[in-house]
């Protein structure tokens, strides 16, 4: 049997979860969220990395789809749009029900594995969405987000973004406190986008295990968005995972100042560098043809995920593409179709059937359950917390 064959018997047993895929972006950036122009039931491979016949082909059983805003959103704007994020991704589980089906607990996700459906959640990307309110941060809780990225590219008052000037130390006082009442009401703390000082002060703060969606080795490609060694070595103690991205500009060192020239020729041209609409592949792409860039693999993803599984161990690595929130791909994972092609690459290296089986779905269905048990026992003897960043940050 090839690798390729085992590769695909395993993940009809152990589909994959995958920590972060931007697709409810593209929607909106592509066609405002016209779900008739942008059918993912058709194949939509000229456009978007991400399709349904491609989600059964790549064998993913649970999506956390990023109800991502930019950065540039601030305040009620940046709430009204993640609001929108979260309304498309309610519309696309009601459109195509026979393939995806709302989750909101690990037992969900094990129904919708049993049912041969992709179980749907959703994470916000960067506490912008929120708005510096508790209350907000609940209301999203309610309506389905079960993980918060404490920041995106920038800082925001309470937090530090790695790809931002350093302004808090990590984590102000308020800060601490949206950790402690994201541990209370059960939402998963992703620790991805955030400086290491940031990720230090979460693991000081937090009671309940943390995620990083999609983030991959700092000691493999030495980017701020990467995790240090010493912050994967502490994720034993915390339960946590980390779900390892296919990005090339974080995981190939060679890519790094090339992806920092295209997202200049980006901004030359009147685009925003994270712009997937027509118009700004365009560009990139005749960037690219101009200047061939450093080409990442499926053999770079596993260099991760190797390091990953040595610091951290097994129990704590997962998978987290950042498909469609990314205009370039690795060879062998264009798109998502591709996870096949990594757990082959990782069974030709020795990883066993038991240890793939935690990083494509055990590992992350394990977290989000024990999130669950924290948010129980803390619910039962703490209230909500409407503490505003007035009165702990002054």
């Amino acid at each position: 049997m090839s690798d390729l064959t085992a590769a695909h018997a395993l993940l009809d047993d152990f589909p994959v979860v995958d920590g972060h895929n931007d697709l409810p972006w593209a929607l909106r950036e592509q066609v405002r969220y016209d779900l008739d122009r942008l059918d993912i039931a058709a194949d939509q491979s000229a456009h978007l990395h991400t399709d349904l016949a491609r989600l059964r082909s790549g064998r993913v059983g649970a999506q956390f789809w990023s109800v991502y805003v930019r950065t540039d959103l601030t305040g009620d704007s940046a709430v009204s749009a993640t609001l929108e994020q979260v309304d498309v991704v309610a519309q696309l589980i009601a459109r195509y029900p026979d393939h995806l089906v709302r989750a909101l607990t690990a037992d969900d996700m094990e129904a919708a594995r049993r049912d041969g459906r992709i179980a749907s959640l959703m994470g916000a990307e960067g506490g912008h969405s929120i708005n510096n309110s508790l209350a907000t941060l609940r209301a999203l809780h309610t309506l389905g987000v079960r993980y918060m990225t404490l920041t995106h590219n920038s800082n925001i008052p309470w937090a530090d973004s790695a790809t931002d000037a350093p302004a808090c130390g990590g984590l102000t006082a308020f800060g601490r406190e949206v950790v402690r009442e994201m541990n209370r009401v059960g939402m998963l703390v992703d620790l991805s986008h955030v400086a290491a000082s940031t990720m230090r002060a979460a693991l000081e703060t937090t009671e309940a295990p943390v995620v990083f969606s999609h983030s991959s080795a700092r000691a493999v490609c030495d980017h701020p968005r990467n995790i240090p060694d010493d912050v994967l070595a502490a994720l034993p103690a915390n339960g946590g995972v980390a779900m390892a991205t296919f990005v090339p500009k974080f995981i190939l060192p060679e890519a790094v100042a090339w992806t920092a020239r295209a997202d200049e020729n980006m901004r030359a041209h009147g685009l925003h560098h994270l712009d997937t609409t027509a118009d700004g592949m365009k560009v990139q792409h005749a960037f690219e043809a101009a200047n061939p860039r450093p080409m990442a693999t499926a053999s770079t993803v596993a260099d991760h995920l190797d390091h990953m599984r040595e610091v951290a161990g097994v129990d704590h690595i997962g998978i987290g593409g950042d498909y469609d929130g990314t205009a370039f791909t690795p060879a062998g994972l264009e798109d998502v179709t591709g996870y096949p092609n990594l757990i082959a690459e990782l069974l030709g290296r020795g990883w066993s059937t038991s240890d793939l089986a935690k990083l494509t779905w055990q590992n992350a269905v394990r977290v989000l359950r024990d999130a669950e048990s924290v948010a129980h026992t803390l619910q039962s003897h703490r209230g909500p917390s409407n503490a505003t960043l007035e009165q702990l940050d002054g």
